[in-house]
């Protein structure tokens, strides 16, 4: 279980946690989060988003922006993720996500294995969401964020499962990329929606 003891040990002051959500699917924004939190007033049983349940992320989301010093949200449209490609995509994603902290942080502690170009000391924490509760933190609402996006474009664009698969490459989304083509929020640099556009 991750906790504060990274934070604390390594950078004193006000430390960032960021993570992201959504890298691999196929439709879809990538949606970062930042989140700067109280070491005496941290929401119990925070984990990486993908080792909860649906009902357990929703209900840490709304204690972490309840009980967060602050939080940010960061989100990289499809648009320029086909423009700039998904790894930058990402890191512009993350930047947005502190910059809307509201507030200047004395470090960034960002889970994966490389860091944004941005004016904030920083340092990539591999597993991190495992490891620190601030990333942790950051996970959750990244995650959440973003499966609200894909629900509410499941609505408008209902045959591909994005209410279940979130614009991953599931059978049913495959299926009915083929059937139908692609949406403007598919990927187009992606090459199962590419490929559908050379049929």
């Amino acid at each position: 279980m991750p906790d504060f003891a990274h934070e604390l040990r390594h950078h004193p002051g006000l430390v960032a946690g960021v993570d992201e959500a959504g890298r691999g699917p196929l439709a879809g924004p990538v949606v970062a989060a930042a989140v700067i939190l109280r070491a005496e007033d941290c929401p119990e049983g925070l984990d990486d988003s993908k080792a909860l349940s649906a009902k357990r992320r929703a209900a840490l989301e709304a204690e972490i922006k309840a009980r967060a010093l602050c939080w940010g949200l960061g989100v990289a449209s499809v648009e320029e993720i086909d423009r700039i490609n998904i790894l930058w995509a990402t890191m512009l994603a993350m930047t947005r996500a502190v910059e809307a902290l509201g507030r200047d942080c004395q470090h960034v502690l960002v889970d994966g294995n490389r860091v944004p170009d941005w004016r904030w000391p920083a340092t990539p924490v591999v597993g991190g969401d495992a490891q620190c509760l601030s990333i942790a933190a950051a996970s959750i609402l990244a995650k959440e964020a973003r499966d609200r996006m894909m629900r509410e474009a499941a609505a408008i664009h209902p045959h591909y499962g994005w209410e279940s698969n979130k614009g991953y490459g599931s059978a049913q989304h495959l299926a009915a990329l083929r059937t139908h083509g692609p949406t403007p929020l598919h990927r187009r640099s992606f090459a199962p929606v590419a490929q559908m556009l050379l049929i």
